[in-house]
Protein backbone atom coordinates (compact mmCIF):
# COMPACT_ATOMS: atom_id res chain seq x y z
CA UNK A 1 0.00 0.00 0.00
CA UNK A 2 1.43 3.51 -0.55
CA UNK A 3 2.45 5.87 1.99
CA UNK A 4 0.48 9.43 1.58
CA UNK A 5 1.38 13.14 3.55
CA UNK A 6 -1.33 14.71 4.57
CA UNK A 7 -1.00 18.16 6.58
CA UNK A 8 -3.45 19.86 8.48
CA UNK A 9 -4.91 23.00 7.12
CA UNK A 10 -3.89 26.33 9.47
CA UNK A 11 -6.77 28.44 10.83
CA UNK A 12 -4.37 31.47 10.88
CA UNK A 13 -1.26 32.43 8.88
CA UNK A 14 1.05 32.15 12.16
CA UNK A 15 0.20 28.49 12.95
CA UNK A 16 2.18 25.63 11.77
CA UNK A 17 0.67 22.97 9.52
CA UNK A 18 1.21 19.71 11.02
CA UNK A 19 2.58 16.72 8.97
CA UNK A 20 1.88 12.88 9.18
CA UNK A 21 2.16 9.75 7.10
CA UNK A 22 -1.07 7.73 6.31
CA UNK A 23 -0.87 4.13 4.66
CA UNK A 24 -3.61 3.47 2.47
CA UNK A 25 -5.08 1.67 -0.69
CA UNK A 26 -4.89 4.10 -3.80
CA UNK A 27 -8.96 3.48 -3.99
CA UNK A 28 -9.77 4.87 -0.37
CA UNK A 29 -10.64 7.85 -0.18
CA UNK A 30 -8.67 10.75 0.79
CA UNK A 31 -8.77 11.88 3.98
CA UNK A 32 -10.33 15.14 5.01
CA UNK A 33 -9.75 15.51 8.77
CA UNK A 34 -6.69 14.96 10.80
CA UNK A 35 -7.89 11.02 12.79
CA UNK A 36 -5.79 13.21 16.03
CA UNK A 37 -7.04 17.03 16.42
CA UNK A 38 -10.04 16.57 13.71
CA UNK A 39 -8.14 19.50 12.37
CA UNK A 40 -8.96 19.83 8.36
CA UNK A 41 -6.10 18.68 6.36
CA UNK A 42 -4.96 18.36 2.59
CA UNK A 43 -2.92 15.73 1.21
CA UNK A 44 1.06 16.53 -0.27
CA UNK A 45 2.11 15.70 -3.73
CA UNK A 46 5.54 14.20 -3.25
CA UNK A 47 8.12 13.40 -5.73
CA UNK A 48 8.93 9.52 -4.10
CA UNK A 49 11.62 7.65 -4.91
CA UNK A 50 13.16 8.42 -8.35
CA UNK A 51 16.20 6.81 -9.26
CA UNK A 52 18.39 8.37 -12.30
CA UNK A 53 20.85 6.00 -13.97
CA UNK A 54 23.60 6.95 -15.91
CA UNK A 55 23.49 6.11 -19.55
CA UNK A 56 25.62 2.92 -21.06
CA UNK A 57 27.55 3.75 -23.50
CA UNK A 58 28.27 0.95 -26.18
CA UNK A 59 31.65 1.92 -28.60
CA UNK A 60 31.33 1.37 -32.25
CA UNK A 61 34.64 1.54 -32.93
CA UNK A 62 35.90 -1.96 -33.43
CA UNK A 63 40.02 -2.40 -32.18
CA UNK A 64 41.24 -4.79 -35.53
CA UNK A 65 44.45 -5.60 -32.90
CA UNK A 66 42.12 -6.88 -29.90
CA UNK A 67 41.86 -10.33 -30.40
CA UNK A 68 38.21 -10.20 -29.66
CA UNK A 69 37.87 -8.55 -33.24
CA UNK A 70 38.64 -11.70 -34.91
CA UNK A 71 36.94 -15.24 -35.44
CA UNK A 72 39.42 -17.11 -33.89
CA UNK A 73 40.56 -15.08 -31.81
CA UNK A 74 43.78 -14.24 -32.74
CA UNK A 75 45.14 -10.49 -33.53
CA UNK A 76 47.52 -11.00 -36.17
CA UNK A 77 46.52 -9.46 -39.18
CA UNK A 78 47.64 -12.32 -41.34
CA UNK A 79 45.28 -15.29 -42.86
CA UNK A 80 44.51 -18.20 -40.75
CA UNK A 81 44.85 -21.57 -41.42
CA UNK A 82 42.76 -23.64 -39.28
Amino acid sequence: MPTYVYETVPDSPEEEPRRFDVFQRMSDQPLTHDPESGAPVRRIITGGIGLKLGVLKRSTTVDKSSPAATACGCATGRPHRH
